[in-house]
């Protein structure tokens, strides 16, 4: 049984704090930035923590860090997906380049271009993608979230299915190593070392007999 926790664990919390992210970013009746932040945060750490009590081992800390990168992953993509329910027509009124050190995706340098935006009402003011989207004095459609509980988009973009596809197989990885390092498992195997083929331990006799041969 408590091998099969340890398994479905990553699943789950991976269910749950994606349910817990789009709700909070979607819903009228979701709650205030701050409660929703630090629920999911703590849903966050609290995953981790069972983690890593549950699967024996290095592997408990490695999958329990591979699982966190898994959770912010999903979080990133519900905010991704998250409606933006209205479209402003902005001007580009400068671009800034930033250069980054890429940790993951074989590690290098990648740049981000933060365009500063004039919109009607003053929002959005600003918007980060890895490319230029227009030149300074440039127009620009963005789609934005009126309650600001999700960043602005380019209207009309797809979703970033690397985002999605990253947190499924660092997702997948935790779960191997759940499965296959679980501290029940252990615990199972050990047992199954100290018994003979009839579920019986060995009788003393029989390992003195097979000593004086």
């Amino acid at each position: 049984m408590g091998r099969w926790v340890a398994t479905l664990l990553p699943a789950f919390c991976a269910v749950a704090v994606y349910a817990w992210s789009a709700w909070s970013f979607g819903s009228t009746s979701a709650p205030s930035t701050t409660v929703a932040v630090s629920v999911g945060g703590a849903a966050v750490l609290v995953s981790a923590v069972a983690y890593y009590l549950l699967v024996d081992g290095v592997m408990g800390l490695w999958g329990a860090l591979a699982l966190v990168g898994a959770l912010l992953l999903t979080v990133a993509t519900a905010d991704q997906w998250a409606s933006r329910g209205a479209v402003a027509e902005c001007v580009v009124v400068k671009v800034h380049e930033e250069k980054h050190v890429s940790v993951g995706e074989g590690g290098g340098e990648r740049t981000v271009y933060r365009h500063t935006l004039r919109c009607p009402g003053g929002y959005p003011s600003a918007l980060a993608e890895n490319h230029r989207l227009a030149p300074d004095g440039g127009d620009v459609r963005v789609a934005y979230d009126p309650r600001r509980r999700v960043a602005p988009a380019v209207a009309g973009s797809s979703p970033p299915w690397g985002q999605a596809v990253f947190a499924v197989l660092l997702l997948a990885a935790a779960t191997a190593g759940a499965r296959k390092f679980s501290r029940a498992g252990r615990r199972e195997r050990e047992a199954e070392a100290r018994s003979d083929p009839s579920g019986r331990p060995p009788s003393g006799g029989s390992r003195t007999a097979r000593g004086r041969r």
